[in-house]
């Protein structure tokens, strides 16, 4: 049987409508994850733009997926990255978890610590979190690596650590830590186009963007992945592997956004300091995906 956190995540989108979250469309948005076989979803990331949502918006999504979803899925909740190691325990030791299997958090940004800081934070961290705790090692967004033995070490000092969403795009570095974990610790793939090759070196899956968009071809391209059918996985990679470029042109999750306004999903829109996808991006990615789907 699969576990919990292997397989498939996908990191949500918020999608607006003049500015304002777009309920309506969020709820249709996670039942076209579910029925297209998903296996959990994670809330409040980056790809849910979350840095632009105030603290009332992102409880009220959060509380919006935890009743849509009703106990069928997993929830991640990504909100718990934060450069203030005193602020973020003090934030977790007032929040309600109720209907939240595991927290997703990144390692500091802006302050660029050293690996010592880094495993001083999470462990500060681990010691006031009543849930599971999924690492998460994005040094394009915090400009600073965790690097394979800071992961490892963090992995076998404190229980409440269960994994790593690991989005450096290195595999060398993803390796390390594959070989190194202790049991029951899995890596998953921040990085869609590099989520086939790391479960090739045994990773459990990805927690995923453009699985917004095509959750059922994603999760049967990892499930073949897992279950060792490689021709299988590959042939789903290739179909869909020139999205990607159209998808992160001017940044996450603009891209996304556009792809999920083709389909009718929501709008396009995003809030500043994003911007719209461009009429020249948006016209090459809807010819992208009108070639993959016909």
């Amino acid at each position: 049987m699969k576990k919990k956190f292997h397989g498939t995540g996908v990191a949500v989108i918020t999608p607006f409508r003049d500015n304002k979250i777009d309920y309506v469309a969020l709820k249709n948005i996670i039942e076209f994850l579910i029925d297209g076989g998903i296996d959990y979803l994670v809330m409040l990331g980056s790809t849910g733009e979350t840095a632009t949502l105030n603290e009332t918006e992102a409880r009220a999504v959060l509380d919006f997926t935890i009743k849509q979803v009703d106990g069928r899925k997993p929830i991640v909740a990504g909100n718990f990255g934060m450069n203030n190691t005193l602020e973020l325990c003090r934030r977790i030791e007032e929040y309600n978890f109720d209907g939240i299997d595991a927290i997703l958090s990144s390692s500091p940004a802006y302050v660029k610590p050293s690996q010592e800081g880094i495993y001083q934070h999470y462990m500060q961290v681990a010691d006031v979190c009543p849930i599971p705790i999924i690492l998460y090692n994005v040094p394009g967004r915090t400009r600073s690596n965790m690097e394979w033995h800071t992961t490892v070490r963090l992995a076998k000092s404190h229980d409440r650590f269960i994994g790593i969403k690991e989005a450096s795009g290195d595999l060398i570095q993803t390796t390390r830590i594959i070989k190194n974990r202790p049991d029951g610790f899995f890596v998953t793939s921040g990085d869609d186009e590099v989520a086939l090759p790391m479960i090739a070196c045994g990773g459990e899956g990805v927690i995923s963007v453009i699985g917004n968009a095509i959750p059922s071809i994603f999760s049967q391209m990892i499930d073949a992945g897992l279950q060792n059918d490689f021709p299988s996985a590959r042939a789903l990679n290739n179909k869909t592997y020139d999205l990607h470029k159209w998808l992160y042109i001017e940044g996450n999750p603009v891209g996304i956004k556009a792809l999920m306004e083709i389909q009718g999903f929501c709008t396009r829109d995003v809030r500043l300091p994003l911007a719209n996808m461009s009429k020249e991006n948006f016209t090459s990615l809807e010819k992208v995906w009108r070639e993959i789907t016909r």
